[in-house]
């Protein structure tokens, strides 16, 4: 067993874990097909072989809930875009709103859907079809893919099943579904329409004159196929904000729609992203093979020299490292601070919003971006810097109404 006086230990756990980290930073280890997912299980296996971790150790440091609950949450919306709940709601935007109205629809659709069903599958369902409404419009599509790839983030802050960190920082804080809301719903909801206001400023300032009607409905099966998904869907946010355990209520919600003959489980497991699901429980064992080896008890110490009791200081740290690391490696390591600080739930909340929103700022700060510009790319690319043009002041704007908010109302 690991003490933190074994210093060969000691080594092998900071160096499995600044490669581990080198790699959530880079995206990938130079010159092999070693991603952040692969990164996570080699790292975890590590601290196995190195004796940094043992299998009692390993169980403690997984939180199933927040590996059950972005499952669920998968299976949830795999039964909603099987069912073309996806194509649906975007014909029914288009059918009742004029087309000048589109980068709107696109904003306040992407950002109250990330809100309530995880956000990276949200964009993976929605870019192909806001591709397609732009070419039946007759405009770039890069507007409205950037707007679907900064709202998504945006509306996603508001909630715990928002995203994949703030399902982890619900499942480590235990703050309630319906106070998670009261205190970041108001924020992205501002946040949202900034971004309207930023990509309007950017990129629509001179409206064409005329502009084409869209030709062709994108849904083409029985709406009745929407209604056992839709109430299943309902019957899950129900819960949450009944204040169920949300990994319960979203674990039964997808064992009800896995029983449903129209969803046999080999389509629905196709939709769930297994790569993901790996990297949170790679993620799980090296931050606790960190905690075993005493790395974090040495971060607290640094956090104290860095004043991140301080918001301001405590924001822009977390900005850092969501934007170097990615924000669910970020939150793993911000985690173990938290609750030594003297307002936790205050910087909970200010750690949910903050990575969440920095994930706005360049391509790779969130899975989302890269999703919507992977989507892209055939159709119409995005280059790093038209990216990052949208980008900074979205982020900005968004982020510091975010600390006021939090501080003072």
């Amino acid at each position: 067993m690991l003490t933190l006086f074994d210093p060969h230990h000691s080594l092998a756990a900071y160096l499995i874990f600044i490669a581990s980290y080198v790699v959530f930073a880079i995206g990938r280890f130079p010159g092999t097909h070693i991603d952040r997912p692969a990164a996570a299980v080699i790292g975890a296996a590590m601290m196995f072989a190195f004796g940094v971790l043992g299998p009692e150790q390993g169980l403690h440091s997984i939180d199933y809930a927040t590996i059950v609950l972005l499952f669920a949450m998968m299976v949830v919306v795999a039964g909603l875009h099987l069912a073309g709940f996806f194509e649906w709601v975007t014909d029914l935007f288009i059918a009742h709103v004029g087309p000048r109205w589109l980068l709107p629809v696109v904003i306040f659709t992407s950002g109250i859907l990330s809100a309530f069903l995880v956000n990276d599958i949200v964009c993976l369902l929605l870019a192909p079809l806001v591709i397609e409404v732009s070419r039946q419009l007759s405009r770039r599509a890069t507007p409205y893919l950037l707007a679907l790839a900064t709202a998504s983030n945006i509306g996603s802050t508001a909630t715990i099943t928002g995203n994949p960190q703030n399902i982890l920082i619900g499942s480590v804080s235990r703050i309630s579904y319906v106070n998670f809301v009261a205190h970041l719903g108001p924020v992205a909801v501002a946040g949202l329409f900034l971004d309207w206001a930023i990509l309007y400023f950017l990129y629509f300032r001179s409206e064409p004159a005329a502009i084409a009607a869209p030709t062709e409905p994108i849904f083409t099966r029985p709406e009745s196929h929407l209604v056992f998904p839709g109430l299943v869907t309902l019957a899950v946010l129900a819960g949450f904000l009944a204040g169920v355990s949300p990994a319960l209520v979203a674990a039964v919600g997808a064992a009800a729609l896995l029983m449903h003959p129209r969803y046999p489980s080999k389509f629905v497991y196709e939709e769930v992203d297994w790569s993901l699901l790996v990297f949170f429980a790679g993620l799980f064992l090296i931050v606790g093979g960190a905690r075993e080896s005493g790395i974090a008890r040495q971060l607290l110490s640094t956090a104290e020299h860095l004043n991140l009791h301080n918001r301001w200081i405590f924001t822009g740290v977390v900005v850092l490292l969501s934007n170097l690391v990615s924000n669910v490696p970020a939150v793993m390591l911000l985690k173990d601070l938290l609750p030594n600080f003297a307002d936790p739930l205050h910087f909970w909340l200010l750690l949910a919003m903050t990575s969440t929103l920095a994930g706005n700022l360049t391509i790779t700060g969130s899975v989302a971006n890269i999703i919507v510009i992977e989507k892209a790319r055939e159709e119409s690319p995005i280059s790093f810097w038209e990216y990052l043009k949208a980008g900074i002041p979205v982020t900005a704007a968004s982020i510091v109404v975010g600390v006021i908010w939090l501080s003072y109302f």
